[in-house]
């Protein structure tokens, strides 16, 4: 059973469920990409990595020696054996407790020479916000200066969007850069209620565009994994405003 939106499923953005619709989307995208590059060329899947300090309360104390006595196995031969004293360090200190989060995205590359040719992103919560947006533009600023292509997938509605500043108002959006047509992109802009479109993914001129069906990813992606089952427990996040929301509640599947 499809999906019963239109266009994004707003249930998705939940804390809880976005991280495996994160995966399981791009793994789908892998899937229907593969048949239509291949053999010239591989789809692969990499990770960005956000490593964060965790805040100091509650602590985890790394542990702290008493005053203690280690003895020798063995003294050399005809020197008595001695006990070492092990003093006390006279600070101690609590290292920040870190926690890695691995956000995946998708490569394009050649077979031969393994040369990179277009990057697909799916911008999670981490890729919007905070240090890890910092990260994150520095590396999309890099891609946007090289011979590679951009593929950047926006399906949230949280966190500021990603540039530039003069896109039209949406509430997600899909942005190709071809890196031979650049600085002009093109730039799907769309609303709640919109279809997801079907975009380009680009390869090596003389190579045509693969096609992916957005829409039809999310279908797929909510049917296999039951999410029908048990993704309404849970609210959009942001919330929709009231007209949306009663909008969405009509959409819902009734409670088994």
């Amino acid at each position: 059973m499809p999906s019963p939106f239109p266009g994004m499923n707003p249930y998705f953005e939940q804390p809880a469920r976005w991280p495996g619709f994160h995966t399981k989307f791009l793994a789908a995208i892998n899937e229907r990409l593969i048949p239509q590059v291949a053999p010239k060329y591989v789809v692969d899947v990499e990770e960005h990595i956000y490593i964060h300090d965790l805040p100091p309360e509650p602590r985890r104390l790394l542990g702290r020696a008493d005053l203690s006595v280690a003895r020798p196995e063995s003294a050399p031969a005809g020197q008595p054996a001695l006990d070492v004293l092990e003093a006390p360090a006279p600070v101690e200190l609590q290292l920040p407790v870190q926690d890695v989060e691995r956000v995946p995205f998708l490569e394009v590359r050649t077979r031969q020479g393994w040369e990179l040719v277009t990057v697909i992103e799916l911008l999670s919560p981490s890729n919007k916000r905070g240090e890890d947006r910092r990260d994150y533009l520095a590396k999309r600023r890099g891609l946007l200066r090289s011979p590679a292509n951009l593929v950047e997938i926006e399906l949230l509605r949280g966190g500021p969007p990603m540039p530039p500043d003069a896109r039209p108002a949406c509430e997600y959006s899909v942005l190709v850069s071809h890196a031979e047509r650049r600085p002009a992109a093109a730039f799907w802009p769309i609303h709640l209620r919109d279809r997801l479109p079907v975009i380009p993914i680009p390869l090596r001129r003389p190579d045509e565009d693969a096609r992916i069906d957005l829409q039809e990813i999310l279908h797929r992606v909510y049917d296999a994994y039951g999410y029908a089952g048990f993704i309404y427990a849970g609210s959009p996040d942001p919330p929709l405003d009231p007209e949306d929301e009663a909008w969405a509640r009509q959409l819902m599947p009734r409670p088994v």
